[in-house]
């Protein structure tokens, strides 16, 4: 279900949710994604870096792929183009994720059209940060 503007069920989403992957996780500490899956550790969350360029992010292993993720994912936080989306899409409903949330500026309607066929909550164009600050914070 295509859940962007779905406050209650974002929170939902949120306070559900145990185990983050972050596509496109940066090793510099300048990047946005680097920052992000830093506040979501923080914030108690398991997070996995997945980035085939990095092998390690702060003493935690970098997975190349969600399907190499050790455990169940429930949500995979994309920071990636939009023209990656679908791609990341099918992974995420081939490893069984829950939800896939697009970033600020990630948008790709077909992407969460079929990302919602395959039973995955979606939510695009909104930060993860930003949003459980706001919701949960």
């Amino acid at each position: 279900m295509i859940i962007s503007d779905n406050d209650a069920a974002k929170r939902d989403l949120l306070t559900k949710a145990r185990v983050i992957a972050v596509v496109g996780h940066s090793d510099k500490p300048d990047r946005e994604s680097y920052k992000v899956g830093m506040y979501l550790r923080n914030a108690g969350y398991t997070v996995y870096p997945v980035n085939p360029a990095v092998t390690e992010i702060d003493g935690q292993p970098s997975y190349a792929s969600l399907a190499d993720v050790p455990e169940a994912i429930d949500i995979v936080d994309v920071f990636r183009r939009p023209e990656n989306l679908p791609e990341i899409v099918d992974e995420a409903a081939a490893v069984g994720a829950k939800a896939v949330w697009a970033q600020l500026d990630v948008v790709h309607e077909e992407a969460a059209r079929k990302a919602a066929e395959a039973g995955l909550d979606v939510v695009m164009d909104y930060c993860i940060k930003i949003e459980h600050a706001r919701l949960l914070g």
